[in-house]
């Protein structure tokens, strides 16, 4: 098993559909990795084009349990006085990228490309741009190790 570190880079978003009919649209995307998950800054007043130019990290295994590694990112509208509302999703599968990290030792990357987001009757509802980079570590014995059932590890 092999452990590294998925950096994902949101960039923007394009053509989202409007859920406010009165207000432009606040936008932020809250992005998972399994369990882990990492919010954006809101886009405040950037309406259906937003940019966000962040980078977020997740630590990941490859091989892991899951057969195909994913990463969705979920792009919803913040409401002040309301709950807020889900405009749509993507899903970006791994799988791929993860293999060519680990046969070649170094980063594997995806550069920056638009995908479709679609909503909850899988309309299409606007694209966001992200960049994907999977970075492998050596071995994971050399940063864990068990000391009396319990792990030590530099994560």
């Amino acid at each position: 098993m092999t452990i590294g570190i998925l950096e994902v880079n949101l960039v923007d978003a394009h053509g989202l559909s409007r859920t406010d009919f009165f207000n432009k649209i606040d936008p932020y995307v809250l992005i998972q990795y399994k369990s882990q998950e990492h919010k954006t800054s809101i886009a405040k007043g950037q309406g259906s084009n937003p940019k966000w130019n962040e980078k977020f990290k997740f630590r990941v295994e490859y091989p892991g349990a899951d057969k195909q590694p994913k990463l969705v990112l979920k792009i919803m509208d913040h409401d002040t006085f309301s709950s807020d509302d889900y405009l749509g999703q993507t899903t970006i599968y791994l799988k791929t990228l993860m293999e060519q990290g680990v046969e070649n030792g170094s980063a594997a990357q995806l550069h920056p490309q638009k995908y479709r987001v679609v909503g909850d009757s899988k309309k299409y509802c606007g694209d966001i741009q992200v960049g994907v980079t999977f970075t492998p570590r050596v071995d994971t014995q050399t940063y864990a190790q068990e000391f009396g059932g319990w792990k030590e590890s530099q994560w």
